[in-house]
C-alpha cells in the first residue's frame, strides 16, 4: 500500500496507528530537501520537524483526539510561528524571531499538524510573484521558467510540488487564490474574520488580509478550515460563522459571469476552458444562469490601491527614508507612491471598498452563489511583475490580478478550484464566491464542482 498523500488520509492513518506522525515527517522532509530549487520552502529545520512530529505521537498514545495528527504543514513567511525565524521576505526582518505563535498556527499545531518549515513570500506579501531579497525567486513547479504567481507562490508551489498536503497562506487582494490557480492547486479565502488574524506584523491591507488554507483538494482545506474558524478574543475582527448550509448545491441559484462584470482582457484557453467547467457544472445538475454583479462606479483595484499603499508608507515608510536599498523596488515604489498621497485620496478608498461590500451584500441577496474565472491568463516568465499581453492586447502589470480584489474588499468568502489547462499544459482556477459569512456554502459548492469536473476531465 504507498503511504497516503492527502491531509484527511494522512491523519486518518497517524491516528488508527497504520502509521506515525514521524515516519510522515521523514517523508517530507526528504522531499523538501529534494526540491530546494523550486525555492517554496525557504525555512527549514529537519531536527525541529522531527521533534514536532515526536511529539504528536506521544500526545496521541496519551489518548489526546487529533484531528489533523502528524500532517505537515507549510507556513506563509509573513504569519508569526513562534520562536523561528519569521521575514515578510524583507531584509528588515532577516533577524526576527515571533515572541508567539500567530491564532492560525496555535490552532494547527492544537489540532496535531506538523510544522515543516517557512513557504517562500513577496516582501509584505504586496507583489502579484514571489520573489524577495532575502530567499530570491519561487519557480512554477512545472516549469522553473516561469512564475506561481503571488504573494503566495511559496505555499501555494509547496503544495502542488507534492511537498506537504497543505499550507498556510494569506489573501488580502488573491494572494492565495491566484498562485493556487496557477499551480493547479486549491486555495480558500474565507469571509473576514472567520480564521482570527494576528498576534503578528502590522497589517497594510487594512480590515481585507485573511489567512487562508492552501491544499490539493477541497477536503483537505475544509479540514484545515474546520479547526482554523472560530472566534478569538484576541482579533475583535474574529466572527462566529453561524450559517451552516442546508441545502444542496443543486438546489442553489448560482450566477456565471465569465468577466465577473468588469471590463477586463482572458485569454482565449481560459475563457473557453472556463466555459467548459461550467456546461459540465450545469450538466451535472447544477442550476446556473448567466448574471453579471454590478460595481459601484469607479471601482477597480487601481482606485482602491492607495489604501496598501498608504498602509505600506505608515508602517515602513521611516525605514524607507533611510536605507531604500533594503527593499524590493517594486514593493518601494507602492511605498513612494504612499508617501505622496494625501488623506482624501486615502478617504475615498476607503470609502470606495464600503460600497464595494455593499454592492456585493446586494448581489447574494438575489443569488447563492457567484461563479467565474480566477485568473485570465496562466503562469507567465519570471523575470516580470505580469504577462504584457492577455486576450491579445497589451496590459498593465496587474491585469493578471483583476478578477480577486474586488472580493476581498466584499469581505466574502471565495476560493479557487482547478477547472483544465491552457497553453503548454499549464492550469487555471474557476473561482466560487460566496456571501459573508456563509463560508460553509462555498465550500460545499466546491466539492461539488472538484467531483464533477473530474468526472468531466477537467480537473488537473
Amino acid at each position: 500500500m504507498t503511504d497516503p498523500q492527502d491531509a484527511v488520509s494522512i491523519a486518518a492513518a497517524v491516528r488508527a496507528g497504520r502509521t506515525s506522525a514521524a515516519a510522515v515527517a521523514e517523508a517530507a522532509i526528504a522531499r523538501i530537501g529534494a526540491a530546494a530549487d523550486l525555492v517554496a520552502i525557504v525555512d527549514f529545520d529537519p531536527a525541529e520537524a522531527r521533534a514536532a512530529a515526536a511529539a504528536v505521537d506521544r500526545r496521541l498514545a496519551a489518548g489526546e483526539d487529533l484531528p489533523l495528527a502528524g500532517v505537515p504543514v507549510a507556513i506563509k513567511d509573513n504569519i508569526w510561528v513562534g520562536g523561528r525565524r519569521v521575514t515578510q521576505g524583507s531584509r528588515l526582518y532577516e533577524a526576527f524571531v515571533p515572541p508567539a505563535d500567530a491564532i492560525s498556527v496555535e490552532r494547527l499545531r492544537r489540532a496535531g499538524a506538523v510544522v515543516v518549515g517557512m513557504a517562500n513570500t513577496s516582501e509584505f506579501a504586496c507583489k502579484g510573484m514571489t520573489t524577495n531579497k532575502v530567499y530570491g525567486t519561487t519557480r512554477h513547479p512545472m516549469d522553473p521558467r516561469l512564475t506561481p504567481g503571488g504573494s503566495s507562490g511559496g505555499p501555494s508551489t509547496a503544495v502542488a510540488a507534492g511537498l506537504v498536503p497543505v499550507s498556510l497562506g494569506t489573501d488580502a487582494g488573491g494572494s492565495s487564490r491566484r498562485p493556487p490557480a496557477h499551480v493547479g492547486a486549491v486555495g480558500f479565502k474565507p469571509s473576514y474574520g472567520a480564521i482570527p488574524r494576528g498576534p503578528g506584523f502590522a497589517s497594510p491591507f487594512g480590515g481585507l488580509s485573511c489567512p487562508s488554507p492552501i491544499a490539493r483538494t477541497v477536503a483537505d482545506v475544509a479540514a484545515m478550515f474546520a479547526v482554523l474558524r472560530g472566534p478569538d478574543p484576541r482579533d475583535p475582527d474574529s466572527l462566529v460563522l453561524s450559517f451552516a448550509e442546508p441545502r444542496p448545491p443543486e438546489a442553489l441559484r448560482i450566477a456565471w459571469s465569465p468577466r465577473f462584470g468588469l471590463d477586463a482582457a482572458v485569454d482565449e484557453e481560459v475563457a473557453a476552458g472556463v466555459e467548459r467547467a461550467v456546461a459540465a457544472l450545469v450538466g451535472a445538475g447544477l442550476t446556473i444562469d448567466r448574471r453579471d454583479p454590478v460595481w459601484p462606479e469607479g471601482a477597480t483595484e487601481a482606485a482602491l490601491m492607495p489604501i496598501q499603499h498608504a498602509g505600506l508608507a505608515a508602517i515602513h515608510g521611516e525605514a524607507f527614508r533611510r536605507d531604500p536599498g533594503l527593499f524590493d523596488p517594486d514593493v518601494a515604489a507602492q511605498i513612494e507612491r504612499g508617501l505622496g498621497l494625501d488623506g482624501t485620496a486615502v478617504a475615498r478608498a476607503q470609502g470606495l471598498s464600503q460600497d464595494v461590500m455593499r454592492s456585493v451584500a446586494r448581489f447574494f441577496g438575489a443569488w447563492d452563489v457567484l461563479i467565474g474565472p480566477t485568473v485570465p491568463c496562466v503562469a507567465w516568465p519570471n523575470d516580470r511583475l505580469g504577462p504584457e499581453r492577455i486576450g491579445g492586447v497589451a496590459v498593465a502589470p496587474r491585469a493578471h490580478a483583476v478578477f480577486t480584489p474586488l472580493f476581498n474588499h466584499a469581505r466574502v468568502p471565495a476560493i479557487s478550484v482547478p477547472a483544465g489547462r491552457g497553453r503548454d499544459r499549464l492550469p487555471f482556477g474557476l473561482q466560487i464566491v460566496g456571501p459573508r459569512g456563509h463560508d460553509d456554502r462555498v465550500l460545499a459548492v466546491a466539492r461539488a464542482a472538484e467531483a464533477i469536473l473530474a468526472d468531466a476531465g477537467l480537473w488537473p
